[in-house]
C-alpha cells in the first residue's frame, strides 16, 4: 500500500486493497494503523476517502528501502477520457490535468501558505498580490461565507488541485478572459489559444 503511494497520486482504500489483495475490511484496518503511525493522511471528500504519504520523510524512508530491496514502483495511468482529464469544472473551481498543474505552480512559486492540518491554504502576500493583477481581490475573497482554499483530490490526477472561493475565483477570472471555454453539455473546459499563451506566460505551466 505505501508503495502504491509513493507516485504522490492519492487513492482510496478500496484501490489499496485490490493493490495489496486483501478484503476490504482488513484494508480499512492497516490503513487505520498506518495513519495511527503517521505514515499516511486521509483527506476526506465528499463521500470518498483518500490517502496519501504523510510527507516527505516517508516517501524519502520508502524509496531508501527501496534501494536495499532492488525494487521499483509501477507508473500510475489514469483512465479517464483526454478531454474531460486536461481540463474540467469540479463544482465550480478548475481541476484535471490543468487544474493539478496550477495548484503545483503556486506551490512552487509559494502563493499558497498551508495550514497546519495539510489541507487548507490561504495566501502569501506575493500570491494576492500575482492575483490582484489578473483583478482577484483576495480580501473580498476571503470575506466570503465558504471555505478559502483546500486541497481538493483531482478524481483523475489523483493529486490536489485548488478548491474552495479562491479556485472558483481563479475559474471565473480564467472564463472571463476567455482563457477558458465552458462544453455546452458538460464538465469539459476547452483551453483557447488566449489562454495556452496566458498560462504559460503568467504561470509557466502548458495548458
Amino acid at each position: 500500500m505505501l508503495y502504491c503511494l509513493l507516485d504522490g497520486h492519492a487513492r482510496t482504500s478500496t484501490e489499496l486493497g485490490i493493490v495489496a489483495e486483501v478484503s476490504a475490511s482488513t484494508a480499512s484496518a492497516h490503513l487505520a494503523r498506518l495513519k495511527e503511525e503517521r505514515l499516511v493522511t486521509v483527506l476526506a471528500q465528499g463521500k470518498h476517502r483518500y490517502y496519501r504519504l504523510d510527507g516527505e520523510i516517508v516517501s524519502s524512508a520508502l524509496e531508501a528501502l527501496m534501494v536495499v530491496a532492488g525494487r521499483s514502483v509501477g507508473t500510475f495511468v489514469p483512465t479517464t477520457p483526454s478531454r474531460l482529464r486536461n481540463a474540467r469544472a469540479c463544482y465550480d473551481h478548475m481541476a484535471g490535468s490543468l487544474g493539478v498543474s496550477l495548484h503545483d505552480r503556486f506551490s512552487e512559486l509559494k502563493w499558497l501558505v498551508i495550514h497546519s492540518d495539510g489541507t487548507d491554504y490561504d495566501l502569501s502576500p506575493a500570491g494576492a498580490k500575482a492575483l490582484a493583477a489578473l483583478g482577484i481581490d483576495a480580501a473580498a475573497v476571503r470575506a466570503l461565507r465558504r471555505r478559502f482554499a483546500y486541497a481538493c483530490i483531482d478524481w483523475s490526477e489523483r493529486r490536489p488541485h485548488i478548491g474552495g472561493a479562491l479556485g472558483a475565483a481563479l475559474l471565473t477570472c480564467a472564463l472571463r478572459r476567455r482563457w477558458l471555454i465552458k462544453d455546452l453539455d458538460s464538465r469539459i473546459l476547452r483551453v483557447t489559444r488566449a489562454g495556452q499563451r496566458e498560462f504559460h506566460s503568467r504561470f509557466g505551466i502548458h495548458a
